[in-house]
């Protein structure tokens, strides 16, 4: 496996105004593998629920400064980045105050870009800066897109699946039109599969059909690890390194850094292991 160790500080936001799609796991799960393969990552918790904090073990009660701080307030991220438990893996953490942001920015002269003004002077300090996006349209997931190179959906592999797909990609085009013209689709990742349910299938073929190179070829299954490891405040991967979650995510890892020149990758590979 070649790698090119070319700091990118890329921005990578993963986004669907539809909630329980699996961005919360995404975010934490592909920066943790992000992490296991060396690359220098940084969560930002752009969810007033907070669940990437605690889900990596903090509480954010307990948090003194968060992405709140830094949008409204002009505090430094670095004063508000933490380091998590994990090497190459740390996180600008989230706070319930977030909810009120939307209104506290409403006023203040471009509002759209906050968050593109507080994590671009600190995205080189890292190889990749992944946001997890709150499950809305609102002006907190505006700013995330603004901020972002690229952006990951997440599309979970059930009825009513594209529900609102169009309406997210509809936003996406009016952002890159108006407000970030370099933000690209990293992918549109298939969430929550399980090959013994024939819709699943559907929906993945459904979806390969109409987006074709948009799709990462990794799809993450329905598995218990998954589910399981935010109570415990850590990756899946820390928990069971061989289960198939935590794998998938590893796959996506390794795609996501080949699509970017970073390492060697057998698409062929990553199709088998799924």
């Amino acid at each position: 496996m070649a790698v090119n160790l070319t700091t990118m500080g890329k921005i990578i936001a993963i986004a669907n105004q539809k909630g329980g799609v699996g961005k919360t796991t995404t975010a934490i799960n592909l920066a943790a593998s992000l992490a296991v393969l060396d690359f220098k990552t940084l969560i930002v918790d752009a969810d007033p629920q907070a669940n990437s904090t605690s889900g990596l073990g903090f509480n954010p009660k307990e948090i003194e400064y968060s992405i709140y701080e830094c949008m409204v307030e002009g505090v430094i991220p670095q004063e508000a980045i933490v380091e998590t438990n994990f090497e190459n893996l740390y996180l600008l953490p989230s706070h319930i105050d977030l909810v009120g942001a939307e209104i506290e920015m409403i006023n203040l002269k471009n509002r759209e870009e906050k968050m593109k003004e507080a994590l671009w002077p600190i995205k080189d300090d890292y190889d990749f800066v992944i946001i997890d996006c709150s499950p809305s349209l609102g002006l907190i997931t505006i700013n995330s897109l603004t901020a972002a190179d690229s952006v990951i959906v997440p599309v979970q592999c059930e009825y009513f699946a594209l529900e609102g797909l169009g309406k997210l990609l509809n936003t996406i085009k009016i952002i890159q039109t108006r407000l970030n013209t370099n933000l690209a689709i990293e992918g549109i990742l298939l969430t929550m599969y399980d090959m013994r349910v024939r819709l699943s299938n559907q929906v993945v073929n459904e979806v390969t059909a109409h987006f074709k190179h948009m799709v990462f070829n990794t799809i993450i299954p329905r598995n218990i690890r998954l589910s399981e490891s935010p109570s415990y405040g850590v990756p899946t991967i820390a928990q069971d390194s061989d289960s198939k979650g935590a794998v998938s995510y590893l796959n996506l890892a390794r795609e996501i850094l080949s699509k970017n020149g970073l390492i060697e990758q057998d698409e062929q590979a990553i199709r088998k292991a799924n």
